[in-house]
C-alpha cells in the first residue's frame, strides 16, 4: 500500500506539527523514524533492504580516509558500488536481463537457461541507491567529509519527503543541513513552503490525474484509434509525467522546507525549452547532474575529442533510460535523447534562445515535439505499441475523434501547466504566483484548492516514478 496525495499531505502535516515541539537531536531521530515508516508503509520487508545499503555505504565512508594507500581506497569503493549496483541489478533488472537472454538463445535454438525470475521492485530504490553510493564517491574524490553519527547518515539515505522519488540530494548539500541545529522557518518561508504543497497538489491531481484517462485510453486502444486521439493521448502524456513527478517535487520540496530544510530544485519550466540541452538543465535537474557529475565527465565528458563526446552522451543517456526501467523501451527513449544531443551538438545548435521571439517560439514547439516522440516510447508498454502509436499519428489514421469535452479539459490542462511555469519564468521566481495582484493569488489558490478537493474523491492514480 502506499499514500495517495492527500495522505501524503495528512502525513506531513503530522510529522510537522511533531517534529518542532522537539529539540534538534530529537528532531533528527523523529525524522528518521517517520522515515522508516513512511517507507514500510508501502512495504515493511524491504525496510532491511534499505538499512543494508545505509550500513554498506556508512562503514566504506568511514574507512576511506583512513585508508592507507590508492589500492586500498579503490577497493573500497569498489565495495561500495558493487553492493548498491547489485542491488539495484538483483531487485530491478535481473528479471529483464534474463528473460532477454532467455529469448537470444531460443532464437538460435538453444533453450532457455531456466526459467525467469519475477522480483517486487522496492518503490524508490534507484532514487536512495543513487543518492547513497554518491556519498561514498564524494569521500573517496576529497569533497567531503565522513558523517560521524550513523544515525545521522541513515536519515540522509531515507529522508522521506523526497525518499521515494527523489530529488537526489548529494551529502555535500543535505548533510550540513541536517547535522546543524534549525529554527522554525520565518513567516515568509512558511507561506512559500505551503504555496509549493499547493502547486504540487494541483498538477498532480488537478493536471496529471485527470491527464491519465486520456493517455490510458488512447494508448489502450494503439492499433485501432485514429490519429487526432493518439496524438492527444500522447500530449496528454506530456502534462501527466510533467505534473505528476514535478508535482511531487514541489510536495518534496515545500514539505522539507517547512522543516528547516532546504531541497534542490528539480524543475525549471522544461517544456519551455528552446533545445534538447537545454530542456535537460531543466528536467529532473537532479538525476541530470548525477549522470553528468558521476559518468559523463569521468567518461571524459567533451575534453578528448568531438567522437568521444558523442560516444560519451549516447552512454550516458543510455544508462539514464536503463535507470528509469528494465524495459527495452527505456533504453530507446534514453538512445533518442542521446541523439538528439550528439546532433545539436554536431549543428552547434545555441543551447538557449529568448523564448519571446520568433526563432525562439519555432525551437521551443520543435523541442517540446522531440521531447513528445520520446515519451511515446517511455509510455508504451512495448516496441510494438510505440510503433503504432507512431504510424497512426504519422499516416492520419483515420478514427474516432475525441469528444469535445476531452479537448477541452486538456486545453484548460495544458493551459493551467503554462500559467504556471509562465510565471516562474518572467519572474525568475520557483513560485511566481505569489507575485501577482493578491486577488488574482487568492483566485488560483482558492479555485485549485477546491478542484483539489473535488478530485481527490474517485480512485487516485499512483505517482508515475514510483516505479522507479
Amino acid at each position: 500500500m502506499i499514500f495517495n496525495s492527500l495522505q501524503f499531505a495528512l502525513f506531513f502535516a503530522i510529522v510537522i506539527l511533531a517534529y518542532w515541539s522537539l529539540p534538534h537531536k530529537l528532531q533528527n531521530r523523529f525524522l528518521l523514524v517517520a522515515s522508516y515508516f513512511f517507507y514500510g508503509w508501502w512495504d515493511w520487508r524491504f525496510l532491511g533492504l534499505l538499512a543494508f545499503s545505509t550500513a554498506v555505504d556508512f562503514t566504506v565512508g568511514q574507512m576511506l580516509p583512513s585508508a592507507e594507500n590508492e589500492v586500498r581506497r579503490k577497493r573500497l569503493l569498489l565495495i561500495s558500488m558493487v553492493t548498491n549496483l547489485g542491488v539495484l541489478g538483483v531487485f530491478k533488472y535481473f528479471g529483464f536481463f534474463s528473460e532477454s537472454l532467455n529469448s537470444a538463445l531460443e532464437s538460435v535454438g538453444i533453450g532457455a537457461l531456466g526459467p525467469s525470475l519475477s522480483i517486487v521492485l522496492p518503490v524508490g530504490i534507484s532514487f536512495y541507491t543513487f543518492q547513497s553510493m554518491s556519498y561514498t564517491i564524494d569521500i573517496y574524490r576529497g569533497e567531503l567529509e565522513p558523517v560521524k553519527n550513523p544515525l545521522d547518515f541513515a536519515l540522509y539515505v531515507s529522508y522521506f519527503p523526497q525518499l521515494v522519488a527523489g530529488p537526489i540530494e548529494r551529502a555535500t548539500r543535505l548533510v550540513p543541513q541536517l547535522i546543524a541545529p534549525r529554527t522554525m522557518p520565518s513567516g515568509d518561508r512558511v507561506v512559500s513552503g505551503l504555496a509549493l504543497i499547493a502547486i504540487g497538489l494541483t498538477k498532480k491531481v488537478v493536471i496529471a490525474d485527470v491527464a491519465a484517462g486520456a493517455v490510458n485510453e488512447a494508448f489502450a486502444e494503439s492499433g485501432s484509434a485514429g490519429a487526432v486521439q493518439l496524438l492527444v493521448g500522447v500530449y496528454a502524456f506530456a502534462l501527466q509525467i510533467y505534473g505528476d513527478f514535478s508535482g511531487y517535487s514541489d510536495i518534496a520540496r515545500g514539505t522539507s522546507r517547512l522543516l528547516g530544510i532546504e531541497l534542490i530544485e528539480n524543475f525549471k519550466q522544461p517544456y519551455l525549452s528552446t533545445s534538447i540541452t537545454d530542456f535537460w538543465r531543466r528536467w529532473h535537474i537532479s538525476l541530470s547532474n548525477w549522470l553528468r557529475d558521476y559518468l559523463y565527465i569521468p567518461l571524459g565528458g567533451n575534453q578528448k575529442g568531438p567522437r568521444r563526446t558523442y560516444i560519451n552522451l549516447a552512454l550516458t543517456m543510455l544508462l539514464g533510460g536503463l535507470w528509469h526501467g528494465a524495459a527495452s523501451t527505456f533504453i530507446v527513449w534514453g538512445a533518442l535523447h542521446g541523439s538528439f544531443l550528439a546532433i545539436e551538438r554536431f549543428l552547434k545548435v545555441r543551447r538557449e534562445t529568448p523564448l519571446l521571439t520568433a526563432s525562439g517560439l519555432v525551437r521551443a514547439v520543435i523541442t517540446f515535439h522531440l521531447v513528445c516522440l520520446a515519451w511515446v516510447f517511455f509510455r508504451a508498454d512495448s516496441f510494438g505499441q510505440a510503433f503504432e502509436v507512431i504510424s497512426g499519428i504519422a499516416t492520419l489514421r483515420a478514427g474516432e475523434i475525441p469528444t469535445l469535452t476531452i479537448v477541452n479539459v486538456l486545453l484548460t490542462l495544458g493551459a493551467l501547466t503554462l500559467f504556471i511555469d509562465t510565471t516562474q519564468r518572467v519572474f525568475n521566481d520557483e513560485i511566481g504566483i505569489r507575485r501577482l495582484h493578491p486577488a488574482m493569488q487568492g483566485a488560483f489558490f482558492g479555485v485549485a484548492g477546491v478542484l483539489v478537493l473535488l478530485m481527490s474523491g474517485g480512485e487516485g492514480v499512483p505517482f508515475v516514478y514510483f516505479q522507479f
